[in-house]
């Protein structure tokens, strides 16, 4: 091989590993874009989640309760008028289900 044919194998084999470095850059920067986009949605579903958690301790409180069966129009009971029924032979639920709240 003389030294034209050896600088142009040359050049050419640089520039193959410029495209291939510059290919492999695009991909990296793809992923780290990828990686950001999905740690920002992490951070707001984390805020959303928390937001919702707060709403559902302040909605389970007596107060809360309270206060809307009052808006409702519901009044608490008289103990004088509330009656108990109790089911002689009722057998007890032994295995508690996730879908059936006490």
């Amino acid at each position: 091989m003389g030294p034209v044919a050896l600088s142009i194998s040359s050049v050419l084999l640089i520039g193959l590993m410029a495209i291939l470095y510059l290919t492999q850059l695009g991909q990296a920067v793809a992923a780290n874009q990828k990686l950001q986009d999905y740690l920002a949605q992490q951070a707001t579903l984390r805020r959303q989640n928390q937001d919702l958690v707060y709403v559902i301790s302040q909605e389970q409180s007596p107060e809360y309760i309270a206060d809307s069966a009052k808006t409702l129009g519901l009044v608490p009971a008289d103990p004088k008028i509330v009656k108990m029924l109790t089911v002689k032979n009722l057998e007890r639920i032994r295995q508690i289900d996730s879908h059936i709240q006490p």
